[in-house]
């Protein structure tokens, strides 16, 4: 679950009539997936593409059509539903149910509920490229936005009439992001954030490498956060199958020559800086610049101490600049995490013993071990990378209040 914001959740998800309808069984689907409730609102349009039936048995709730029918006897149904929800996510959204809404027409349903929610509401549209670019439509939506409406921004491609541009309905994950974002209090407002996620290789002929396990889990499960909670997020990442979170500015690297260049770039213009990669300590001394044959005779590689980038963001931190290390440890987790912290000049250190099944390389969880400077430590149980993360932007937010003078 990349999304415990999402947890409990009451979703109602508004479908109007466009041919991406069906693509909102998926959504449900994650939705549900990711804890929620979710209930579905339909136009009479949209039942001509999806049946209700189908988001009947994906939530498990009704289906909302008819303006007079609903949760109860009466007629207030979708007033009901409105003060349910705590979000309304629109999904396909076509220009007719933007229109609406901007201009607070309520002919239905789902136009109904629009004007009685005092929720978060994220329109995700989905139409013909011409329809989406006209004037009228671009108008509605920047009405709504000023509104205080989350519109996202439909995918390019070429869309079921043939035509090609921005028109298609966007990604579930990106959907899944908007709504979850819609959720999370932007408290890393105005901030500026790099993470580092994932290995590094250290190449010894042109297809050789010495390298690690990392999968990067972590540093895209904090990227992840830090764009949710409202901030510019800069993710330097090594080699990793990991796709990069909606929002967040990647800087794809390899070697840790190449990390040690990204980030001492960049790191001074950052208000937090989180090093959650698995940086190479060491790099081959020499690359041979065509493939080593293999043969019966022993190879020796001699290798040579990489930078060590977190001891220079250390020595050359700013004042008010919260710096954040990750230490994977086998033996005397807190000991040797605390002298890293002393040693590197840190404010925070996540130890973690990657030799416990629930928190090693490439697993979903992690159990870590939150080390400061004032020598606390807490002692967090074994949850998704992803709560992981929101609980070191707890911390994180706290030190920068500090620094701040809150």
């Amino acid at each position: 679950m990349p999304f415990p914001v999402l947890r409990g959740k009451t979703v109602v998800l508004g479908v109007t009539g466009s041919i991406a309808a069906y693509k909102a069984c998926d959504l449900v689907r994650k939705l549900r997936d990711e804890g929620c409730d979710v209930h579905v609102v339909m136009t009479k349009n949209a039942c001509e593409f999806v049946g209700p039936l189908s988001f009947r048995a994906l939530t498990q709730n009704p289906v909302m059509i008819d303006l007079f029918g609903g949760l109860s006897d009466d007629v207030f149904g979708h007033i009901e539903l409105a003060r349910k929800a705590d979000v309304i996510v629109v999904a396909p959204a076509t220009a007719n149910i933007l229109a609406k809404a901007a201009h607070g027409i309520a002919d239905d349903y789902l136009s109904t509920l629009l004007l009685a929610a005092r929720c978060p509401v994220v329109f995700c549209p989905a139409m013909n490229p011409a329809m989406y670019a006209h004037q009228t439509t671009q108008a509605n939506v920047s009405t709504l936005r000023e509104r205080g409406f989350s519109v996202v921004e439909p995918d390019p491609g070429v869309v079921a009439c043939g035509e090609e541009g921005p028109g298609r309905l966007p990604s579930v994950a990106r959907m899944l992001h908007e709504i979850a974002s819609a959720l999370t209090e932007k408290s890393l407002k105005c901030l500026n954030v790099l993470v580092t996620a994932g290995p590094t290789r250290e190449f010894f002929d042109p297809v050789r490498f010495i390298s690690n396990p990392s999968s990067g889990k972590m540093g895209y499960a904090l990227a992840r956060v830090a764009s949710l909670k409202g901030a510019e997020v800069c993710l330097v990442s090594g080699p990793t199958h990991i796709e990069a979170p909606p929002g967040v500015s990647l800087i794809p690297v390899v070697s840790a020559l190449e990390m040690h260049s990204a980030v001492v770039e960049r790191a001074p213009r950052c208000d937090v800086v989180i090093m959650a990669a698995a940086v190479g300590d060491y790099r081959p001394d020499v690359q041979s610049e065509s493939k080593i044959k293999k043969g019966d005779k022993e190879i020796t590689i001699r290798v040579v101490p990489n930078p060590d980038i977190l001891a220079e963001l250390g020595r050359q931190k700013r004042e008010g600049q919260v710096l954040v290390g990750f230490a994977a440890e086998t033996d005397d987790i807190v000991e040797n995490a605390r002298l890293k912290l002393l040693k590197k000049n840190l404010d925070m250190i996540v130890a973690n013993d990657v030799r416990d099944p629930r928190s090693g390389f490439a697993v979903d969880t992690n159990r870590v071990k939150l080390i400061f400077g004032s020598g606390d430590v807490v002692d967090l149980p074994p949850m998704s990378k992803d709560e992981v993360a929101l609980k070191i932007f707890d911390y994180v937010e706290e030190l920068v209040k500090r620094r701040e003078g809150f």
